[in-house]
């Protein structure tokens, strides 16, 4: 094929264009080849190959508490009291072991050496690589009685004159050992600095990221202390990571709903044969097959939610693009269950359960420990042995059933009960779909699956179009006068509708109030909630503003944040927000309002203030106790008319803080939600009840 090009390209193409880089160039020349990309990720991707090292050690029993400091001078410093790196001789570099470790890729003792059975490094590029990267790396081993020290630039070995990365650097120099250490003492300390010209400028460490991977850590490896300190700031904080429950005790602080059962744990152990590439006598690889343990070790939880979350670690590193492990998982559940729902005469004939169905409120960590896993990459993400799949599936099957058909009292109460949900999220599950299929907008009118109560409005643009849930027939009669038939809805429910954070799914769709609310939004429930299928752009709160109409609030709010959470993270819902007095004013002036609202206390006590000051006379003002109190006209002039009215949007800036308030005032826990009572009737003004 002809090819063209401009006069100035060099029109040679031979062996010396070629670019061969050695050792670490290539890792400075091509980072995110290693750690994924360069920015924050990438940064504390670096941090994780140093600390999991350590961690490494730990899991073969040696060392019992890891120190990481995030130095005030940028610098990062990792400490642990294992075997510390060895500093002997590695007969085939001629270098010590320290440098091997820390300049030569796919360099280390995890390679089938025997010296770990089960790691998180695995591919030796780990501390070569963060070397590689550092502007500065200093390391310090405490072995053989002797502190060993090293220091390196860029990768390249060296003596700096002074502390800090600007120090004067000479190249050249190995290992020197610097003074003793009492006998018996152990370790290696790994201070680096990295390099800000291959990382962007807003990297940044991430504190919180660190104590979720330490806290993490800690109760995949139980027993291992590990300590936080941040210098950075003005004051330096440290935060400890030490727990003795393993992934149980992970499963229990994961979950955030209420459980239905106790935390199960399935064990298990297996071996399989694997064909890899090893070094024969003469130096050439050559295929062999080698026979691998794996241990298999899972804990899981159902709750009272719909939410599902499940963690997955290979030996200490987190998974969170699954892999073979997490497949073989699904698959061993499914089988259980089902099995176990055959047992019983749960399922209707045609029923079916899906896999959704049975992760819905379960929490679950799986943990698998082997040696040499394959990985998908340096980031290991995902795991890809596809011999474990097998294995975890015949261990999660076996050891689940045993659960389910435990003659124990306690576990078969529970058992029962996680089979009942699993049923019923199916058939919500069914039941979100026909709504989705027949309760579209187009056809909701000559639909007779609507409650008769809806009050619905004639638009069919579901952005336009607002669904007021009114609290009693008394209030509907007034909105329904003030309201604008054109694109206002109204949806009146009776008193306090079932509070859901304590019921279960088929107490909550057995409830005529939820589930018209649920029927009328149109967008199913739970997992099969679908945002794209709502009737309403905005579904409006509209209570008495007094203590009832605060708690109506609230148990809807609760409902809509378990069965429908996506409406809240869409912005589509609104509290809506009548006002509390209303002055009369006696023979007002032009251009001065006849009525005036105030929609708070405080702003009635600047009006009257205000008033007062200006000699503008009125009549008794008059305090709302309800929405029934107000004619049509101020209704809709106050709280309905979009010209006029204030809406409050319920937002979901933090999900983990928001399950947390709502299981207080709405669980089954009286003592914290008595002690919220109690500490706020302290700062509540007497003079603002209403008696």
């Amino acid at each position: 094929m002809p090819s063209t090009s401009r006069p100035d390209e060099p029109r040679t193409y031979d062996a010396r264009s070629l670019m061969v880089l050695e050792g670490l160039e290539a890792v400075r020349k091509r980072p995110a080849m290693y750690i994924g990309s360069t920015d924050t990720k990438g940064l504390m991707h670096c941090l994780w190959e140093i600390i999991d090292n350590a961690v490494d050690e730990a899991l073969g029993g040696f060392g019992e508490s890891i120190e990481v400091v995030l130095g005030h001078d940028g610098s990062i410093t990792v400490t642990d009291h294992a075997r510390g790196i060895p500093v002997d001789t590695e007969p085939r570099t001629g270098l010590s072991g320290v440098e091997v470790v820390l300049t030569k890729l796919h360099a280390g003792g995890k390679f089938g050496s025997g010296s770990y059975g089960a790691s998180g490094g695995l591919h030796g590029v780990g501390a070569s690589v963060v070397n590689a990267l550092s502007t500065r790396l200093d390391v310090e081993v405490a072995r053989n009685g002797a502190r060993w020290t090293m220091s390196f630039q860029s990768g390249i070995p060296g003596t700096f004159a002074g502390d800090g990365p600007d120090a004067p650097f000479t190249p050249g120099g190995g290992l020197v050992k610097s003074g003793r250490v009492p006998k018996g003492t152990t370790g290696t300390r790994i201070r680096y600095w990295p390099d800000r010209h291959i990382f962007l400028k807003d990297a940044k460490l991430s504190l919180a990221d660190l104590h979720n991977r330490a806290r993490q850590t800690s109760f995949l490896v139980p027993g291992l202390k590990i300590e936080v300190t941040d210098e950075r700031g003005e004051e330096p904080s440290t935060e400890v990571f030490l727990h003795e429950g393993g992934i149980s005790e992970f499963c229990e602080y994961l979950a955030q709903d209420q459980p239905l059962t106790d935390v199960i744990r399935l064990q298990g152990h297996d071996t399989f044969e694997e064909t890899v590439p090893v070094l024969d006598e003469k130096g050439h690889m050559a295929p062999a097959d080698v026979t691998r343990d794996l241990g298999v070790d899972i804990a899981l939880r159902w709750g009272t939610g719909y939410d599902t979350l499940t963690k997955s670690f290979v030996n200490i590193i987190a998974t969170p693009s699954g892999g073979t492990h997490v497949q073989g998982y699904d698959r061993g559940l499914v089988r259980a269950v089902g099995k176990a729902l055959e047992g019983t005469r749960l399922l209707k004939s045609g029923e079916e359960v899906s896999k959704e169905d049975i992760l819905e409120g379960l929490t679950t960590v799986v943990t698998v420990r082997l040696a040499e896993p394959q990985f998908e990459g340096q980031t290991k993400e995902v795991l890809g042995t596809p011999a474990v799949s097998r294995i975890v599936t015949r261990v999660v099957e076996s050891e689940l059933g045993k659960y389910f058909s435990s003659p124990r009292r306690d576990d078969k109460q529970a058992s029962r009960t996680v089979l009942e949900k699993i049923v019923a999220a199916s058939r919500t599950r069914v039941q979100a779909r026909i709504h989705k299929e027949a309760q579209r907008r187009k056809n909701a009118l000559e639909s007779s699956t609507l409650p008769a109560k809806l009050k619905d409005c004639r638009s069919t643009d579901v952005d336009k179009c607002e669904l007021f849930i009114v609290e009693g027939d008394s209030a509907l009669g007034t909105a329904q006068r003030a309201r604008n038939a054109e694109y206002q809805a109204l949806l009146p429910i009776r008193g306090k509708i079932l509070n859901v954070q304590k019921a279960s799914i088929t107490d909550m769709l057995k409830n005529l109030e939820c589930a018209s609310i649920i029927q009328v939004v149109g967008a199913g429930s739970g997992r099969s909630f679908d945002v794209d299928g709502i009737r309403y752009g905005k579904v409006i709160f509209m209570a008495d503003a007094d203590s009832d109409g605060a708690h109506i609030r609230t148990l809807l709010a609760t409902l809509f944040f378990r069965y429908m959470r996506p409406m809240i993270e869409h912005g589509h819902v609104y509290s809506a927000v009548p006002p509390l007095h209303r002055f009369e004013l006696i023979n007002p002036k032009k251009g001065q309002e006849k009525y005036v609202y105030t929609y708070s206390d405080a702003e009635y006590e600047r009006k009257l203030a205000e008033f007062t000051k200006k000699g503008i006379r009125f009549k008794e003002p008059q305090r709302y106790k309800g929405l029934g109190e107000m004619d049509a006209d101020q209704l809709m002039e106050t709280t309905m008319d979009p010209r006029h009215r204030t809406l409050r949007r319920l937002t979901l800036d933090d999900a983990e803080g928001a399950e947390g308030v709502f299981e207080m005032l709405m669980g089954t826990e009286v003592a914290p939600r008595k002690e919220f009572i109690i500490d706020g009737a302290y700062r509540l003004d007497q003079e603002h009840i209403d008696i």
